[in-house]
């Protein structure tokens, strides 16, 4: 498969993206790939550990191919995205609870399905150029492929902040939030993985590693917790006064273009899944919402927007991120009953 290089060399089982012209974003052959390779590679003795690894400078991994999403959603047929939400997040609950060190190397963009592929190993390295987000409430969508279980470990509400501006972190950012573990150099990385293919020695990430810079998320936590504290998010902006904290008003700026439904059930399922911070209950969780997104939510006016007609300016379902009702966010969260997801692979 052009898109994407999976080898053993040495000890290592070796995932590269090689789709950098399209920033490496995830097809739907891509994620069932790397699931078909994790599964060969759990019992395998002649693996080590695996090494996650992406081509290009711009992108580790950009997101989720989506543009089949829009075309099967624009006639009513959701099967298609259900099937490809359902099957990454099954690839995402093996590598997460995969018995062998996992290494991911991630280099400039890492976003939305990219963490999924990128932030659920067990060494996840960051460099200078790293940008990692979730910005899935700008198309519609909450923060998915386990980025929930992420935002709810966050320290204080840096996770409710997070998921719902969408705002980028850098390597410093990333590592203070959780999405990350190391700061290597990036000039470091191609020797340290040939470390860890001759020697499967994964304590070679820990000789190569550097202290990261001061935080910039770090220096905001008190501004940020103190007005993402609340349950709802119309919360939010219950007893501010002008002038708003930099911080707050950088996030207010970035919350008023994303989808205020999408936004509303985020805090939801981030909430939830704090109370039971499980891989596999956070995956269910957001596979309720993305199960209704199309026909029920504003993915596919997300998508429009910003990727088919570019012109920015989506007809989001309801005017105002302050005041969604929770009869709306419960819709977009009630169990799926007989389509819930599971995590047994159906049959070829």
């Amino acid at each position: 498969m052009s898109d994407i290089s999976i080898r053993k060399t040495g000890r290592a089982g070796r995932i590269t993206l090689t789709r950098s012209k399209a920033l490496n974003a995830l097809t739907y052959e891509m994620m069932m790939a790397i699931d078909a390779a994790l599964g060969d590679w759990a019992e395998d003795p002649e693996v080590a550990l695996v090494v996650i690894d992406a081509e290009g400078e711009r992108a580790f991994c950009s997101g989720g191919d989506i543009a089949e999403m829009y075309a099967t959603g624009t006639k009513s047929d959701y099967a298609y995205g259900r099937r490809f939400w359902r099957d990454e997040y099954r690839m995402n609950a093996r590598l997460f609870e995969f018995p062998k060190p996992v290494v991911s190397l991630m280099q400039g963009f890492t976003m939305g399905g990219g963490v999924g592929v990128g932030c659920h190993g067990s060494h996840r390295i960051v460099g200078e150029s790293s940008k990692i987000a979730m910005p899935e409430c700008t198309i519609g969508l909450i923060p998915d492929v386990g980025g929930s279980l992420i935002l709810a470990r966050a320290p204080g509400r840096l996770g409710e902040y997070l998921g719902v501006t969408g705002d980028r972190m850098d390597a410093a950012d990333a590592i203070h939030a959780g999405f990350a573990d190391y700061f290597v150099p990036e000039a470091k990385w191609p020797a340290l993985i040939a470390e860890l293919e001759a020697t499967g020695d994964w304590e070679a990430v820990d000789r190569a590693a550097e202290a990261p810079a001061p935080a910039r998320l770090a220096a905001i936590q008190a501004e940020i917790d103190a007005v993402f504290g609340g349950e709802t998010l119309g919360d939010m902006t219950r007893g501010l006064t002008d002038p708003l904290p930099e911080a707050v008003a950088h996030a207010f700026k970035l919350m008023d273009r994303n989808s205020p439904l999408a936004m509303a059930s985020a805090i939801e399922i981030i909430r939830r899944v704090r109370t039971r911070p499980q891989m596999r209950y956070a995956l269910d969780q957001e596979y309720r919402f993305t199960y209704r997104s199309m026909e029920h939510g504003d993915f596919i006016e997300g998508i429009r927007a910003a990727i088919i007609d570019k012109d920015r300016n989506p007809k989001w379902r309801h005017d105002d991120w302050r005041t969604v009702p929770g009869g709306d966010i419960l819709k977009m969260t009630l169990p799926l009953g007989a389509d819930a997801l599971t995590f047994e692979r159906d049959e070829p």
